[in-house]
């Protein structure tokens, strides 16, 4: 793992696709985000979530575990983002004991 300092990741990413849910979900509250601060913590928002993570930094991922909330409920689980080759992120979130998902990001 590297340095929080080195992961070219830092910064806020627009969330702009999703393979489990369609756009209009995605946005349903606010415009959908994800994002990777340098002091081990982040945060996303889509749909009816709203959580915050515990970061592990490399050059061009990020691992995470996070708890939050859907529809008022609390949930929690892991996941990573890595950048592509063009300038996206691809974002494995997995939900204890549900979904896996698979989302898109863009650099806001």
């Amino acid at each position: 793992m590297s340095a929080a300092k080195d992961c070219e990741l830092i910064g806020r990413w627009r969330i702009v696709a999703a393979d489990l849910w369609d756009r209009d979900y995605l946005d349903l509250v606010e415009p959908a985000y994800m994002s990777f601060a340098k002091n081990g913590r982040g945060e996303f928002a889509f749909g009816a979530v709203d959580a915050t993570m515990e970061l592990g930094y490399g050059l061009r991922i990020v691992f995470f575990n996070w708890t939050g909330f859907d529809e008022g409920d609390q949930v929690c689980g892991s996941g990573s983002a890595e950048l592509e080759d063009d300038g996206t992120i691809e974002i494995e979130l997995s939900f204890h004991n549900g979904d896996d998902a698979i989302l898109t990001g863009r650099r806001e």
